[in-house]
């Protein structure tokens, strides 16, 4: 029996891992490689295992980065299931759509703009006469609809005229929407057959609505063997979820491979109790101010905590209750799946509000905008609010218009939850907005350019840590030591390669037998 470790090794994203066995193929997540475009592209292009081979696919949770490739697996002669919790199989219906919708509009975009650019260069040289008397302008404008709407009939068939190669997204809507007749959802602690000789039971993560750490069973050669695939580890004692689990059934506790994350494998974040003060005093500031607070978050997880925190200061009154907005029609709907998964809250959520009769996902001053007229009037109101939009780092989305309303304004605060990966416009807002107050907003702001137009970062720029939804080195290692498990030998993975270094180093010193595979590393079991 082997396991290969194919994706999010000595990386964070892309997660996906290999069991072969004498009769299955069984395949661990099948996330999508998030970062630069053209690698990007390059890395979730080709999958590295055929998928007609592939028996069953377990999935930890619904994040993209963990299930994004799965509607490409589906779509080949895939005739097994997608193995994952009730919560997760009801978040990817949205999710998966959102990500096949944006695969296609990146793709329209790609060749409207590589068509345009072929005309640009047309008119400037003798090939005009190619297209006779037809007027290259009138060609450009017909490749809109309207104004804003690209006319992809269109554009297609200029790429195919002027032989053009133009993108193909990953996968396409009717993809994504094929891909969910595949999916079968399991409660917790309940055991599922995965393979000929092969079980998996799932138990709670505390990382996100529905991710699980995943307990699979195999008869090999006449004795058992236990794989424990840990997916993305929560925090303790956050609000909404369950902590991390630390009891396992009997049959579990024996694990010869835990496969475990790092994505903070070296990184020890503030304590979750400060989060409520914080936010308590960002609110407060920015209402004395008359300022709005902007918020980039995403869609699932993130929005939802923010959410239950802020419903939490209104009912103790700790805070003027403004108007919150949801600006996010992703969000909203999967603020409804959570809404509907009451079995997975912790016992605080239970008593401080569902056995009160109150949903800690709706308040009065709560507001869901669903259209992008409701939207734009949201863009211009002045009075004090809370908007929560994404994209969660400011690369797209509602969230771009929300800044370009409200940047200039020294009133207003721009509130950093989450991380903001390098080369994006939410780590350019983070780390100029936070050296401008580090100065005491002395000089000229920094100029921020998005949209195509420069902006002063006159806001005040603000970061609440803690509401990471990955536990930290020392939450992973509590979620070891006091587990009641007996791990035999432990795969390090979804993690930058120094994250998983430090994370391997700090491992072997409490007494763990630890490796860090390499990208497509086979091991045997």
């Amino acid at each position: 029996m082997h396991v290969t470790f194919l994706g999010a090794v000595r990386e964070v994203t892309g997660s996906m891992h290999l069991i072969t066995t004498q009769s299955d193929q069984i395949l661990l997540d099948c996330g999508m490689f998030q970062g630069r475009r053209k690698e990007s592209d390059k890395k979730n292009r080709k999958l590295p295992f055929n998928p007609r081979k592939i028996t069953n696919i377990v999935l930890s949770h619904a994040h993209i980065d963990h299930s994004g490739r799965i509607p490409m697996v589906t779509r080949k002669d895939f005739r097994g299931h997608v193995i994952c919790s009730r919560a997760t199989a009801d978040a990817c219906e949205y999710l998966l759509l959102d990500s096949a919708h944006i695969q296609e509009s990146d793709a329209n975009y790609l060749n409207y703009k590589t068509v345009k650019s072929y005309l640009t260069e047309m008119k400037e040289s003798k090939r005009r006469r190619k297209l006779k008397k037809q007027n290259l302008n009138d060609i450009k404008q017909q490749m809109k609809s309207n104004q804003n709407n690209l006319n992809t009939e269109r554009i297609n068939s200029l790429l195919d005229k002027f032989r053009l190669t133009g993108i193909q997204p990953l996968y396409s809507m009717a993809d994504a929407e094929q891909s969910l007749t595949s999916f079968s959802g399991f409660p917790y602690r309940h055991s599922t057959v995965i393979g000929e000789k092969a079980t998996c039971r799932f138990y709670e993560a505390g990382h996100i609505l529905g991710s699980a750490v995943s307990m699979i069973n195999i008869q090999e050669n006449s004795r058992p063997i236990t794989i424990c695939y840990t997916g993305d580890i929560g925090r303790f004692n956050k609000p909404i979820l369950k902590d991390p689990v630390r009891k396992f059934e009997e049959e579990d506790r024996d694990v010869d491979l835990m496969i475990m994350e790092s994505t903070y494998g070296n990184r020890v974040h503030p304590p979750v109790q400060d989060l409520k003060p914080k936010l308590k005093a960002v609110i407060n500031e920015a209402v004395e101010r008359q300022g709005v607070i902007v918020i980039p978050a995403f869609a699932y997880g993130r929005t939802q905590e923010l959410l239950y925190v802020i419903h939490e200061l209104y009912r103790e009154k700790e805070v003027p209750s403004i108007p919150v907005y949801v600006d996010s029609p992703l969000a909203t709907k999967l603020t409804k799946v959570f809404g509907e998964h009451p079995e997975v809250y912790d016992r605080e959520t239970h008593e401080d509000f569902l056995e009160k009769g109150v949903n800690p996902f709706s308040f009065d001053q709560l507001r869901f905008t669903e259209s992008v007229e409701e939207s734009m009037a949201l863009n211009k109101e002045e009075r004090p609010h809370i908007v929560i939009a994404g994209s969660g780092m400011c690369e797209g989305g509602r969230i771009l218009h929300h800044l370009r309303h409200k940047i200039d304004n020294p009133k207003h605060t721009i509130l950093i939850v989450g991380y903001m990966a390098s080369n994006t416009l939410g780590r350019r807002i983070l780390e100029t907005g936070l050296e401008y107050e580090a100065s005491g907003r002395s000089g000229s702001p920094p100029i921020l350019k998005f949209l195509n137009k420069e902006y002063p970062l006159n806001a005040r720029v603000v970061k609440l840590d803690g509401f990471s939804a990955h536990g930290d080195k020392n939450e992973m290692l509590r979620f070891l030591k006091e587990s009641n498990l007996r791990i035999k030998r432990i795969a390090i993975v979804h993690g930058e390669e120094d994250q998983s270094l430090s994370f391997a180093d700090f491992l072997t010193h409490e007494g763990y037998s630890v490796f860090v595979p390499k990208p497509g590393e086979k091991i045997k079991i």
